[in-house]
């Protein structure tokens, strides 16, 4: 079936297979967060992207290969309920951004814009994205057969960047992150999978980018 990225609560799983890397998203929990388990083509090795909720179905997809990393995208608690649970059982180490990382409950190591996170022979490039939490981040992997996949968190949606609670300063902060360290660096056709809903891509959503800075939200 054709990858379309739409996944329900407790729904199957959407799977997209790249040519070094396979991407399994599933919704879970009751704000439908999306967590992502990304599978090297050619060592097995596993990434999971925010242990939001559901710990028994996330172990059950990352099954007997075991899991490497956890990376959880932003400090926001939906987004690492299970996260405890998860490295317990896998003995994976547990990445975030050094500026949030004291809100979660176990990490093993912090990250920087810049840094690069690898699953087998994949490598995802961290990219920090600060207004909806001081230390959000996305993560890149710039396919060697073409498009680049890029995984949000709550800092880019179809239809604008994450909340920042009517703070201005913080919205200013996340739209010139987002507009210049995305936009400006991505291709049009780079896939992105945002923390909740749908996914999209970068050039559906460019046009929307002045809409987006008038309305300041």
């Amino acid at each position: 079936m054709t990858y379309s990225g739409h996944v329900q609560p407790g729904g199957a799983g959407a799977v997209r297979e790249l040519p070094g890397l396979t991407i399994t998203k599933v919704s879970v929990g009751p704000m439908d967060n999306n967590a992502y388990l990304l599978r090297c083509a050619g060592t097995g090795e596993q990434l999971l992207i925010d242990a939001a909720n559901d710990a028994d179905r996330l172990l059950g997809l990352i099954g007997d290969a075991g899991l490497a990393t956890v990376v959880t995208t932003h400090q926001h608690y939906d987004h690492w309920f299970a996260l405890e649970e998860v490295v317990a059982a896998t003995g994976a180490r547990s990445l975030a951004h050094e500026a949030d990382a004291a809100e979660l409950p176990t990490v093993s190591g912090t990250l920087r814009d810049g840094d690069e996170v690898r699953v087998g022979d994949a490598v995802l490039e961290v990219i920090h994205l600060v207004g909806h939490t001081p230390g959000s981040v996305a993560l890149v992997y710039r396919d060697p057969a073409g498009t680049p996949h890029l995984f949000t968190g709550d800092a880019l949606f179809p239809g604008g960047v994450g909340n920042t609670q009517g703070d201005a300063d913080r919205f200013a902060q996340l739209i010139n992150d987002v507009e210049h360290k995305l936009f400006d660096r991505l291709p049009d056709d780079t896939w992105f999978y945002p923390g909740h809903g749908d996914d999209s891509t970068l050039g559906a959503e460019r046009p929307s980018l002045p809409e987006w800075r008038a309305r300041g939200w």
